[in-house]
């Protein structure tokens, strides 16, 4: 079998002296997207920072396509191919969507006129400040200028948060073609499963910082007393 392109090894971490990953193992393979669920406060973020290098790692390896990144700069990182797209969005307001993408370039198959076609309403808004989009449209500009940097991963943290549920759809659609036609790999962490789930193809639960259960999403949505044991979703949450 092929070696993972990325794989958690017995990952402790944290911030400062607290340890909030506790000897975390997963692994991903070319082509896959993965969902991270979980309760708040479990280290679902957490995992994301740690995979940027924005946490103190007390023991474990990060390996990313068989190359061990545990000590690597953050800023190494996305030039070995993390694309990151943070909870808190991060656009620049006082640049335009245009510059907000042409910034952050880097050669590859991603360019405004892809990122245009997969947000048609960023190509509208193209004039428009940061600050000037809706909630929405700043998240369409976070994940269209992570994918000008042209990631071989894509590292999405609560995409969905706060967004009204046309909006959610829309989004859902785009990560999912992602994933499914572009073959882009991806990890969504996000705090309403059976939508992360319907996006990806593997999932693990994490809970006080550990994985307690892995394996095929759609087998997880499928499962709903587990869902239920795992995460305290009710039968007409996933219905």
């Amino acid at each position: 079998m092929s070696e993972p392109l990325l794989a958690f090894d017995n990952v402790t971490a944290g911030y400062g002296n607290a340890v909030v990953l506790d000897r975390m193992s997963f692994s991903l393979r070319a082509g896959e997207s993965l969902a991270i669920l979980g309760r708040n406060g479990v280290g679902k973020t957490t995992t994301l920072e740690t995979l940027m290098g924005n946490t103190r790692v007390k023991a474990g390896a990060i390996r990313w396509r068989g190359q061990d990144i545990t000590r690597m700069p953050p800023h190494l990182r996305v030039r070995a191919g993390l694309g990151w797209v943070p909870q808190e969005r991060e656009v620049f307001p006082s640049l335009t969507v245009e510059e907000n993408l042409t910034v952050v370039a880097r050669p590859g198959a991603w360019g405004l006129r892809r990122v245009y076609g997969l947000f048609p309403r960023l190509q509208e808004r193209r004039a428009n400040y940061g600050n000037q989009l809706s909630g929405g449209e700043q998240q369409m500009l976070a994940i269209g200028r992570a994918l000008m940097t042209n990631p071989a991963l894509l590292l999405l943290d609560e995409p969905m948060e706060g967004l009204a549920p046309i909006i959610v759809e829309e989004l859902a659609r785009a990560i999912t073609q992602l994933c499914e036609q572009d073959g882009l790999p991806s990890i969504v962490v996000e705090q309403h499963p059976v939508l992360a789930l319907r996006m990806t193809h593997q999932a693990i639960v994490l809970e006080r910082g550990t994985v307690v259960h892995a394996g095929a999403s759609e087998a997880l949505a499928a499962d709903h007393a587990l869902l239920d044991k795992l995460l305290g979703v009710g039968i007409e949450e996933v219905s």
